[in-house]
């Protein structure tokens, strides 16, 4: 498509891809939704569909993370056109760039796939980028009662917070002070009672950190993650289509609708006491006794939108020697291949830290996620994205605990 044409677009449901070619020195790209009324602007905060807000409010936009293939990485959004209220007249796809402007992004482009069939319904290629560091690149917008899309490619230099506040957003972002000092006001003749006051909105928080091979560590007191709880999630999806190897593996995986991965935790506190946080075994773990880790659910088919979450509560992180979040295939598939998967860690006070999981190339059904570790009272995550092949008769489970050396007894389980 060329800029300014648009095309009909003759599904309920598409999934929506930012993607790009990748590379030494290349920004990260995120890609993010507004749902926007007649008036070309949200009627609230959560009209934004992003990173750190991952699903609108009517369960009609998600993010569904980045799948990185190859040489190339796409961010992905689902829209569901049949579920978008009547006050929605449109929804702006936009791509924002950390660490760099769109004039260092190789190959950025939007495609608009049939949620069903997979078919690619509209393609736009952007490539007169420059400083911009966002860019909207399309729209979904209705016209005569159907859905039809437009290639836009409007560029920002003022990153998402800008493009975000120009459709209405409140971002949480630091304020300039003012020029010269304000003008005393005089005070009132008598008292004036004064109504209750509303509890201002919180605005958007826009901060993230994403973990990768080049930066694979981040401190949580530096992001301000030191007290309340964090949240880990594991949300996956499974390829359609595979080459080479992974194609044998792989395609059991995808087609079969028992999948069933588990979240777990291997945890050693400060006293010694060594553990692990699971659904097997209904070992599901506590918030606020030892080992202060609490595995939310078992999210057995992959059909649960937010995935399968492991809580921690940091206000006990002084209790915590080290802890490993990893993953188990329990049943469904032979292989991680042709798995995509996407770990979040959101502390309560803090910036979330995310990372995806490198491509499988071995027969795995465990892989080693994060490591978090207690340095002198901060607790460090490190992404592994580590995986791992078990000896015939060896679990999981004792897989993963020889490799990091817990040191613990084995018993077999089940859910």
């Amino acid at each position: 498509m060329l800029k300014g044409a648009n095309v009909p677009v003759p599904a309920d449901s598409v999934r929506v891809e930012v993607g790009w070619r990748t590379g030494p020195g290349v920004p990260d790209v995120d890609a993010s939704a507004l749902l926007l009324t007649s008036s070309g602007r949200v009627r609230s905060d959560g009209d934004l569909v992003f990173y750190n807000q991952a699903r609108h409010a009517s369960g009609a936009v998600r993010h569904e993370g980045k799948r990185p293939a190859g040489g190339t990485v796409t961010d992905t959004l689902a829209v569901d056109l049949a579920r978008l209220g009547p006050a929605v007249e449109k929804v702006v796809v936009a791509a924002s760039a950390d660490g760099g402007d769109f004039g260092r992004v190789p190959g950025l482009c939007i495609r608009v796939l049939d949620a069903g069939s997979g078919a690619e319904l509209a393609r736009f290629d952007s490539r007169d980028a420059t400083v911009e560091t966002a860019f909207v690149l399309g729209e979904l917008y209705r016209r005569q009662g159907a859905w039809k899309f437009r290639a836009v490619g409007q560029g920002y230099d003022s990153g998402l917070a800008g493009l975000a506040t120009d459709f209405g957003i409140t971002v949480d972002e630091p304020q300039a002070p003012p020029s010269r000092p304000l003008p005393a006001a005089p005070a009132p003749a008598a008292p004036v009672a004064a109504a209750p006051a509303r509890p201002a909105p919180q605005p958007v928080r826009l901060t993230k950190v994403t973990l990768t091979k080049e930066a694979p560590t981040v401190s949580l007191a530096k992001q301000g993650g030191t007290s309340g709880t964090m949240r880990v999630n594991l949300n996956w999806q499974t390829r359609k289509q595979f080459r080479g190897w992974g194609s044998k593996l792989g395609r059991a995986m995808a087609m079969h609708a028992d999948l069933d991965l588990d979240l777990c935790a291997l945890y050693e506190l400060t006293d010694g006491s060594k553990g692990v946080v699971q659904a097997l075994g209904n070992a599901f773990g506590a918030l606020h006794r030892p080992p202060y880790i609490h595995l939310d659910g078992d999210d057995r088919t992959g059909a649960v939108e937010t995935g399968e979450n492991l809580t921690v509560n940091l206000d006990h992180r002084e209790r915590f020697r080290r802890i490993l979040i990893f993953v188990t295939i329990y049943e469904g598939a032979r292989s991680f291949a042709g798995l995509h998967a996407t770990v979040t860690l959101t502390p309560q006070h803090g910036a979330p830290v995310d990372f995806s999981l490198d491509e499988c190339t071995l027969p795995s059904t465990v892989c080693a996620l994060a490591l978090i570790t207690n340095r002198g009272g901060d607790l460090v995550v490190q992404r592994e994205s580590r995986f791992l092949v078990p000896e015939r008769g060896v679990s999981p489970q004792r897989t993963v605990d020889q490799a990091y050396g817990w040191g613990m007894q084995w018993t077999p389980g089940r859910k």
